[in-house]
């Protein structure tokens, strides 16, 4: 689970406990706010962490360093070959039975990349990208 996800998760059982304990309410909704921030803040100063990781591993001409990404997505792309294209086609005209690989574990990893890219390319048509 991201430290957001927990982090929304855990904010309203705390801003019911500081209702419990401080009882003007405005400085309870103040203190509940100033939590909620300072959750969503850390949250955001790890995905910058993790967005200059991956800045740098993307210059790295080393395919252990920064191949495995493409290396990921030309997985998912031959499991969905494999899916869509193969088993059909294959059981269509003989009699084996080749396996299906799981989307449950592969759409995790797909969706995300893609998710990533079209924030990416969103970024980039706007003007934001940095590079």
């Amino acid at each position: 689970m991201s430290v957001t996800g927990l982090a929304t998760i855990l904010i309203g059982p705390i801003t019911d406990l500081i209702g419990k304990f401080i009882p003007d309410k405005d400085k309870a909704a103040q203190l509940a706010h100033e939590i909620a921030s300072l959750a969503e803040k850390q949250s955001h100063e790890i995905n910058l962490a993790q967005i200059d990781v991956n800045k740098e591993e993307a210059k790295s001409s080393s395919l252990f360093k920064g191949g495995w990404r493409p290396a990921t997505g030309w997985t998912c792309v031959v499991a969905l070959f494999n899916n869509f294209v193969i088993v059909p086609y294959v059981e269509a005209f003989t009699e084996l039975d080749i396996p299906i690989l799981d989307w449950n574990v592969m759409a995790p990893i797909l969706l995300g990349m893609l998710g990533l890219t079209a924030a990416r390319s969103y970024e980039k048509a706007k003007g934001v990208a940095a590079t």
